[in-house]
């Protein structure tokens, strides 16, 4: 595995842990790491377990990248990015995402796609702030928060970049709990045993059919 992402799996739960000593920022090279854990995570796991650098699960697309005059560049970190989102949305194994601290921007996205998401409390930020540092949310991130957000929530985490610590990001639906630090490895593992006791088929072909109309809204809005 890349240096960017660890990978280790156990009793068929496969964790990936994200660590580039800094922000965790969603560089072309990151989203190809985590890509690669998936692959090797398909054949060896029923679980999959995506979880951050202690404070910090993932700080959004590079910022260098997305301000620095290399458009080629930008445009391929922004379209890999976005293509490992849909992958993990629709993900055939159940995906649970381990909220280690601050995840905002594409990190906010990445939050949306889990199954279930955990986050450990304490004073980090949840949330999409991209109209705050001059970027528009593309549509695939706007559909993924019309899925997975309360709809009265919507306007203000969208388009007034509204910043959550854990607990009020679990009331709007970045996350499905919060909970202390030294409860949270034992919250992602009673989650990964209950997700173990499904029939990893029925399992797939449900989540298809949940999610697909979500990724048709996607696929319409970009032809």
């Amino acid at each position: 595995m890349s240096e960017l992402v660890g990978y280790a799996v156990q009793d068929g739960v496969a964790t990936l842990r994200l660590d580039d000593g800094k922000a965790n920022a969603m560089s072309s090279e990151m989203s190809q790491a985590i890509a690669a854990g998936l692959d090797r995570a398909a054949v060896e796991a029923r679980v999959v377990v995506l979880r951050g650098r202690p404070g910090v699960l993932c700080g959004g697309f590079d910022l260098k990248v997305i301000r620095g005059g290399d458009a080629a560049a930008r445009a391929a970190m922004v379209e890999g990015g976005m293509r490992l989102l849909e992958r993990l949305y629709l993900l055939p194994q159940p995906l649970i995402l381990g909220c280690t601290g601050h995840s905002v921007a594409a990190g906010g996205l990445l939050l949306l796609t889990g199954d279930m998401r955990i986050g450990v409390r304490g004073a980090f930020r949840l949330g999409l702030n991209e109209t705050t540092i001059g970027l528009s949310l593309p549509q695939a991130g706007l559909e993924l928060a019309r899925d997975r957000l309360l709809p009265t929530a919507l306007t203000e985490a969208t388009l007034l970049a509204r910043l959550y610590d854990p607990d009020a990001a679990a009331r709007v639906g970045y996350l499905d709990q919060a909970v202390e630090a030294e409860g949270f490895d034992a919250a992602i593992r009673d989650a990964a045993a209950a997700m173990l006791a499904l029939d990893s088929a029925a399992f797939a072909a449900t989540k298809q059919r949940l999610r697909s109309a979500t990724l048709a809204r996607i696929a319409l809005a970009a032809a």
